[in-house]
């Protein structure tokens, strides 16, 4: 198998997350260093169906590393659902003498493209990037460094604002399924209280913790709300309720929303990134297929597709004592 791959694409899929240009840029310069053709695939699986490729080489991801967002364009395909847009897709692949693939997204491009080398037998490895930190199977993936870093930043400037008036902040963040940026961010920001889906930490509990705030001294305060927490129906609900239960509170709320997808990764994100598409050009070279390029403890390691989309990562216990220890 490793000396039939020849040519290898890349492909952006899903939400775009910052750190992808630099992926994208490792997988290339990675083929162009092992003598191998690339082919980089615009609008991710839209682009695969219609056949939006362009042929490229070390010198096409000139000064890409520093940029977020993705330069492949990426869309959301619903006909690469059906078992005809999947046809088109691999027909396209052959007529373009393609041997394989790497995606960089998140889960659903993974399950996209593990139910694509089920039909077709097509080799691909997929490179998690998505800022939600949300893939089973690795520690980190491609844009959370990087978004919680953005959050922090937005989170000190509102702070400044916050105690100047002697006002509560409701903060939301990403993170509809899981907490990973509002917990990191929040104890990372010094965050009063930080609500997210993995708990539902009640709205009595958010009262007390204000009212002890104020007790012990506090004129203003931060409270993170990850987007899919259930303590309330929305972060303006929760402002309606502090309102009316603690009126001497003066309540705003801040939606983050998709500032933080953007921006420029940070150096972490682009190292991930840069040693992740390496070791993804490296597996398809050894045969391998139908797996996620992971990090575990500073190693990089391969785990199969089917693993990574079983589940979403688990939220830090131990950070969560720290966040409850922090708010006292």
């Amino acid at each position: 198998m490793a000396s039939e791959i020849k040519k290898i694409a890349v492909l952006t899929s899903g939400g775009d997350s910052p750190g992808m240009n630099a992926a994208i840029r490792s997988v290339v310069r990675t083929c162009a260093y092992m003598e191998l053709e690339c082919v980089a695939i615009y609008r991710g699986y839209q682009g695969m169906i219609e056949g939006d490729f362009k042929e490229m080489d070390a010198r096409s991801v000139n000064n890409i590393i520093n940029k977020g967002g993705t330069v492949l364009k990426s869309a959301r395909c619903e006909e690469f659902r059906t078992k005809e847009g999947r046809q088109k897709a691999y027909e396209q692949l052959r007529k373009h003498n393609i041997d394989a693939f790497v995606v960089i997204g998140g889960n659903g491009s993974f399950t996209g493209a593990l139910l694509f080398n089920k039909e077709f037998g097509f080799p691909v490895i997929g490179i998690p990037g998505t800022i939600d930190n949300d893939i089973l199977g690795t520690s980190y993936t491609i844009g959370f460094d990087t978004a919680i870093n953005t959050v922090v930043e937005a989170i000190d400037k509102i702070r400044d604002t916050a105690s100047s008036h002697n006002r509560l902040f409701f903060v939301e963040v990403m993170g509809r399924d899981v907490g990973h940026i509002a917990l990191n961010a929040g104890v990372g920001a010094g965050a009063e209280e930080i609500l997210i889906p993995e708990q539902n930490l009640g709205l009595e509990r958010l009262l007390d913790s204000l009212k002890r705030s104020k007790k012990s001294g506090k004129s203003s305060s931060i409270v993170i709300v990850a987007e899919g927490d259930k303590t309330g129906k929305n972060v303006f609900e929760l402002k309606e309720y502090v309102e009316e239960h603690l009126p001497i509170y003066d309540v705003r709320v801040s939606v983050l929303g998709h500032i933080q997808r953007g921006g420029s990764p940070t150096c972490f994100d682009r190292v991930l990134a840069s040693r992740m598409g390496v070791k993804a050009v490296e597996a398809l070279r050894q045969g391998k297929s139908n797996y996620m390029v992971g990090i575990r403890d500073t190693k990089l390691v391969l785990v199969p597709i089917e693993e990574a989309i079983s589940a979403h990562t688990a939220i830090d216990e131990e950070l969560i004592r720290v966040s409850d220890i922090m708010t006292t």
